[in-house]
């Protein structure tokens, strides 16, 4: 297949959109920074891309709850094309509040194929504050696209709600059918265990990311798009880090999907 064409979402209240952009384009995608009215009103349409990328910020100013508004806005006008898009062979990464959004629209963990239906949410953190900090974190998932080949990855955090929920019996399914993409860690590679500030927001299970069914969706709380050279790193000058450290990886697996 050609190269990929990748949407990256931007609207109201969401900052990241440019270095999430920049992390496609590096690896090899190309694309456009699309405003979420220019979807609404047909200007654009998601037909004409592979990947969508929701990016973190606080879409709306998050004032009735992360994501929310946004999440709303999408499912009153462009519900069906999500849901479309969703269940093709493309890809979606939700980055932060993306995840809260993607979470929102029940793109995330859709278990049982039931894209459209909400059922986990990304709650305050545990400490009830916002937190911003770099956490270590592991891949748990066999079939998720984006993590394939990563063993551990250094990512930073930035957000206020967090802290990953879900019912006895989701959570049950999403393990059984492998969809727990990463997991908090200790900087030794031990699961978190829930201890602050190793999982930074307290989520179930040290849940960090999920993704859907088929592997092609995952929602995150860490940025890898802000680790995208190994000079973002706070102590680049301390230890060696070198590009496979950095968040790059994600992006590579998701061009290589399409050009593999």
């Amino acid at each position: 297949m050609a190269t990929p064409k990748v949407l990256v979402l931007a609207g109201y209240g969401i900052n990241s959109e440019e270095e999430l952009f920049n992390s496609f384009i590096t690896q090899g995608a190309t694309g456009e920074i699309v405003h979420i009215n220019d979807l609404i009103d047909g200007t654009k349409k998601l037909e004409d891309f592979q990947i969508i990328a929701f990016p973190g910020g606080f879409s709306y100013g998050d004032d009735t709850g992360a994501g929310n508004a946004i999440s709303n806005k999408i499912r009153n006008n462009l519900q069906d094309e999500i849901t479309a898009f969703a269940q093709e062979d493309k890809l979606i990464i939700g980055v932060c509040n993306g995840f809260q959004i993607i979470a929102n629209l029940g793109l995330v963990p859709a278990t049982k194929n039931q894209y459209g239906e909400r059922e986990s949410a990304l709650m305050w953190n545990k400490t009830a504050r916002f937190e911003c900090r770099w956490v270590h974190t592991k891949t748990t998932s066999q079939k998720c696209i984006w993590t394939q080949g990563i063993d551990k990855l250094e990512l930073p955090v930035a957000h206020g709600e967090g802290n990953f929920y879900t019912t006895p019996e989701i959570l049950k399914e999403i393990k059984e059918n492998d969809q727990i993409a990463l997991k908090y860690t200790t900087p030794e590679g031990d699961l978190a265990n829930g201890e602050y500030p190793h999982n930074p927001n307290g989520a179930l299970e040290d849940i960090a990311g999920i993704c859907d069914p088929s592997g092609r969706i995952l929602g995150l709380m860490p940025h890898p798009e802000r680790f995208n050279s190994p000079l973002n790193h706070p102590e680049w000058t301390r230890r060696k880090i070198t590009e496979e450290d950095t968040g790059n990886k994600m992006f590579r697996n998701a061009v290589e999907y399409f050009t593999k």
